[in-house]
């Protein structure tokens, strides 16, 4: 059977089509940000304005997001032209500018904090993302992402870690089994616990989350396709990790930086999961250099 990770969906930058599936999205994030209408701009802009304006990367970091942030100036007004001048996944220097806008100017500044706050949170997912798979070069472990995401931006914040070299872990809950040690509590026994997904959760995969060694061998004999080390040590780590080998894959989780992944790498797991790559990181700078065309 197949680990979710191995079905991990490969990295390819968003086109223009599937960032328009987002559009619910924007609208909303639109909408909460202009309300009735931007009263700032409406009465500062002419009407007849127009402008260009290049989307800057202030801080080097991993783009990601790039159509869906240029989506946003198009939703709110598709006469705004948008010119798209790097790729997601690839490593931008401070000051490039990633793409271009021009159009209606009311519309392009109305439609820039919306843009901007999408792509630079984005792009810092990215960004940490490949901070830990670089630290990790030379070991066979993948770093994942967790169910630890923005609600209702899951689906594009998993994206930002692909672009960052990341894979994904389950989507939710239904799309595999994880027994935590609250369904273990529950249940009171890890042979149970397997046993009973087994029998319900058909064509699944099923991983236990391990505290101790007794728990990861007592997950491998009642047949688990993965365990989850929790906050195990090293030298534990390495000890499950012999214990799995041909059996079942093997998670790394808890307690995990940048100071520590590799140490963890080493010991041979096929997969860190981070849930700071999503929950903790920081959006990267990204600019609006606006130029004003008088209508």
């Amino acid at each position: 059977m197949r680990h979710p990770f191995e079905d991990s969906p490969p990295f390819i930058p968003m086109t223009d089509a599937v960032a328009a599936t987002f559009d619910s999205a924007l609208r909303v994030a639109l909408e909460e940000d202009v309300g009735a209408g931007d009263v700032t701009t409406n009465s500062i802009i002419p009407e007849s304005a127009a402008a260009t304006a290049d989307i800057v990367i202030r801080r080097r970091g991993i783009l990601a997001g790039l159509a869906l942030g240029l989506r946003t100036f198009a939703l709110l007004e598709p006469r705004i032209h948008v010119e798209r001048r790097a790729d997601d996944g690839a490593r931008v220097e401070a000051g490039s500018a990633v793409a271009r806008v021009s159009g209606p100017a009311r519309s392009i500044l109305t439609a820039e904090r919306v843009a901007l706050n999408l792509l630079g949170r984005l792009c810092g997912i990215a960004t940490l993302t490949r901070s830990y798979v670089d630290e990790v070069l030379g070991f066979p472990a993948k770093i994942s992402d967790t169910r630890k995401t923005t609600p209702g931006l899951r689906a594009l914040e998993r994206y930002a870690v692909r672009a960052g070299g990341g894979v994904n872990h389950r989507f939710g809950l239904h799309d595999a089994v994880l027994i935590k040690d609250n369904h273990l509590a529950a249940v009171g026994s890890v042979v149970e616990a397997v046993a009973r997904a087994r029998s319900a959760a058909t064509g699944l995969v099923i991983e236990v989350e391990c505290d101790t060694l007794e728990q990861v061998r007592a997950a491998l004999e009642a047949g688990a396709d993965a365990v989850l080390l929790d906050n195990m040590d090293n030298v534990t780590i390495s000890s499950a990790v012999k214990a799995a080998r041909g059996k079942a894959m093997v998670e790394a989780s808890g307690g995990v930086n940048l100071r520590t992944v590799r140490g963890i790498a080493s010991t041979g797991v096929d997969v860190i999961s981070v849930g700071s790559l999503t929950h903790g990181a920081i959006s990267l700078d990204v600019a609006l250099d606006f130029i004003l065309h008088q209508g």
